[in-house]
């Protein structure tokens, strides 16, 4: 959980960043979870206006509740709204585009034939998987973990040197995801990278 100073840190740090590399993109994400983020609603009122959110619920019920919800929070606070997985319910609500997990970057080719115009992002684990998400089509990554995070308890994370190293070698744009706080975001200071995105760095304390 953070407290609101903390959050306007990492959300300054995510601006940084992005102002640098010069892309059309939300500078700061929220990722949900369906056990760490209970009401993306209610942290989604507190972010930054043009601000980005994944809805990445697993729970197709839930899933479609939530996005309903979040699409009438778009315009009021300018926010860009991806579904993780799920073409059909992004089209059904007016999202901005969708968000594939390694696993799912084949999708992503078919996806972009017949979204255009959509923002097209995927999770990815290693720099081979940059460049596929590249070849892809892919308009981002998130890149993940670069520090130990509980949504991946199995991987100490990337650490910021190898981050930096693959980031900067990336052929396309790149967010840092996984353990990112206000604590830490400053240690991504002149790193070649879009944004930030994160879960609990972006939860209401």
């Amino acid at each position: 959980m953070a407290a609101v100073r903390e959050r306007a840190k990492l959300a300054s740090a995510a601006e940084r960043l992005n102002r640098r590399a010069a892309v059309h993109l939300p500078p700061l994400f929220l990722v949900t979870d369906d056990v760490r983020v209970p009401d993306p609603v209610a942290v989604a009122k507190t972010l930054p206006q043009g601000s980005g959110i994944i809805l990445r619920h697993r729970d197709a019920q839930k899933r479609s509740v939530l996005a309903e919800a979040l699409a009438t929070l778009v315009p009021e606070r300018a926010l860009f709204l991806m579904v993780a997985g799920d073409e059909e319910l992004a089209r059904a609500v007016g999202a901005d585009g969708v968000h594939f997990a390694e696993a799912e970057m084949g999708a992503v080719a078919a996806c972009r034939w017949h979204h255009p115009l959509w923002c097209i992002t995927v999770a990815a684990h290693s720099g081979p998987a940059l460049r596929l998400a590249a070849q892809a089509g892919a308009d981002a990554a998130f890149f993940a973990p670069l520090f130990p995070t509980r949504s991946h308890p199995e991987k100490s994370g990337f650490g910021l040197t190898r981050f930096r190293f693959l980031a900067a070698r990336a052929p396309l744009p790149v967010y840092a995801l996984g353990g990112v706080t206000a604590q830490n975001a400053a240690r991504l200071d002149g790193a070649h990278i879009a944004g930030i995105a994160a879960i609990e760095g972006l939860m209401p304390g």
